[in-house]
């Protein structure tokens, strides 16, 4: 029989985040453009960060017909972020002139997020942003964690912390780093420090 699951944050009953899902206000409204195979997955922040942000919003498919609307009604204030020929790095200051009213986040494998960009073609025709070179991912349930693989709200709150300096994100994390130390403690503290913490981790 499966677990009863919370219908907002869908994780099981016993492990509900909610309590920890803040409602941050952003200048920058944020489009999460998820790809089915993500919809099921164990840690699934693209929901996190669409229920933690006021101005978010999380959309789940291949094709969105609903698309071009939302894009024809913020212009040339849309951007993608994905990195690409001609993308800006997204660094402080950002140029006023650059200023982002909406914010578009493809959420799966970079396989399956070029597949969201071939199948909606407005999408590789938006301005893009990158986020910079070296950032490191607090998902610490890895043997080696790749340099630069943030998890979706990871990047969201790195990218709107730019676009929408000094407000800040950190908020958004909270129920992120739960459910990684729930992660954790589901398979021991001591299997965790023998096959993923570094030295630093274990040592804290």
């Amino acid at each position: 029989m499966p677990r009863p699951t919370c219908a907002r944050c869908q994780r099981p009953l016993a492990h509900c985040l909610c309590v920890l899902i803040p409602s941050v206000p952003s200048r920058t409204a944020v489009l999460i453009l998820q790809h089915p195979s993500e919809a099921g997955h164990a840690l699934n922040t693209a929901r996190l960060a669409a229920l933690g942000l006021q101005r978010a919003e999380l959309w789940v498919g291949e094709r969105f017909e609903a698309l071009a609307d939302v894009l024809d009604a913020h212009g040339a204030g849309a951007r993608l972020l994905f990195p690409g020929e001609g993308a800006q790095t997204l660094v402080e200051p950002w140029p006023q002139l650059a200023q982002t009213s909406l914010l578009v986040v493809p959420d799966g494998t970079w396989r399956k997020a070029r597949k969201l960009l071939y199948l909606n073609p407005r999408l590789a025709e938006l301005p893009r942003v990158a986020l910079p070179q070296g950032l490191q991912s607090r998902y610490r349930v890895r043997k080696a964690p790749a340099e630069g693989a943030l998890s979706t709200v990871e990047a969201i709150v790195h990218a709107l912390s730019v676009l929408d300096a000094p407000l800040r994100f950190d908020a958004l994390l909270r129920p992120f780093e739960a459910l990684i130390e729930g992660q954790i403690q589901a398979m021991g503290r001591e299997t965790y420090e023998r096959n993923h913490a570094t030295r630093d981790d274990s040592s804290a």
